[in-house]
């Protein structure tokens, strides 16, 4: 199982998951934020810190936000590890 950053991240990228997660899982996009699942090992440290909601383990990801089960697979791959110290854009 893992963690997955769903909509309610979109423009928002609060940096209060990444700097809990002791296994930077967090990846970052321009304007929102995702989690790889290779790295995260499913501590849900993340989940209550989330000040949107925004994380959900992949098991209890609302049907509304299944597509972003496959937008953290795909784009962590691809981006940076977020280092906690973005700017917040909300």
């Amino acid at each position: 199982m893992t963690h997955v950053v769903a909509s309610g991240c979109v423009d928002k990228k609060y940096q209060e998951c990444v700097a809990v997660c002791p296994v930077e899982a967090f990846r970052e996009a321009e304007t929102y934020l995702v989690i790889d699942p290779d790295e995260c090992i499913d501590c849900a440290a993340c989940v209550t810190e989330c000040p949107e909601d925004a994380i959900f383990a992949d098991t209890d990801l609302p049907d509304e936000e299944e597509e972003w089960l496959e937008r953290n697979e795909k784009e962590a791959v691809n981006l940076p590890i977020a280092e906690g110290d973005s700017p917040v854009l909300a």
